[in-house]
């Protein structure tokens, strides 16, 4: 009976041990991505009939670095963030540049040169963020404005700016903001 008693314990024990083990592994797990160097930001706007357009995005830091020009090059598709490939959804259709959005899931990237940039819808989703799938995939390419900002901005933002039916997306990233307005199409 007393080796019964004793075995039972240790079970028990030994349940009690995995279970702190696997509680810790995901504590872990958790506490690892919260650090990371590019986290994981969203912006949304929303129109006045409740429909809207979120991007989920990762964002990268300065840290002194060069960025236009420099670690992202003109003339080259960049994935407008870090990390896992930049989210649009649009739950109403939108214009923007003459060019027409439908509502769904997109991935956006950006062709960054000196004076101007391009904004890429991609119809592919779910990937990286790199490499780049294609001009193939693309749904539709939009011309941003582009403007220096005052001071540096040292986290990479993607930001919107509602107004009426319209809401303009604004990406800013050391000493350039890039800006292109949505309208919500009727």
């Amino acid at each position: 009976m007393e080796k019964k008693m004793r075995k039972n314990v240790r079970q028990k024990l030994g349940l009690v041990v995995a279970c702190i083990l696997c509680l810790g592994a995901v504590v872990y797990t958790a506490a690892k991505q919260e650090k990371r160097p590019s986290p994981s930001a969203q912006a949304s706007c929303k129109f006045q009939d409740g429909k809207g357009i979120t991007v989920a995005y990762s964002s990268p830091r300065m840290k002194g670095r060069k960025i236009f020009g420099g670690l992202v090059p003109f003339g080259e598709v960049w994935r407008l963030g870090a990390n896992e490939a930049t989210t649009f959804v649009n739950t109403a259709e939108v214009n923007a540049d003459n060019k027409s959005v439908p509502a769904g899931s997109y991935t956006i990237f950006a062709l960054p040169k000196e004076d101007t940039w391009t904004l890429i819808v991609s119809k592919k989703t779910g990937e990286w963020g790199i490499p780049y799938p294609g001009e193939a995939s693309d749904l539709v390419r939009m011309e941003m404005k582009t403007s220096k900002v005052g001071a540096p901005v040292e986290n990479f933002t993607i930001a919107f700016d509602q107004a009426g039916s319209s809401c303009t997306l604004r990406a800013a990233w050391e000493t350039t903001q890039a800006s292109i307005r949505f309208e919500e199409a009727k």
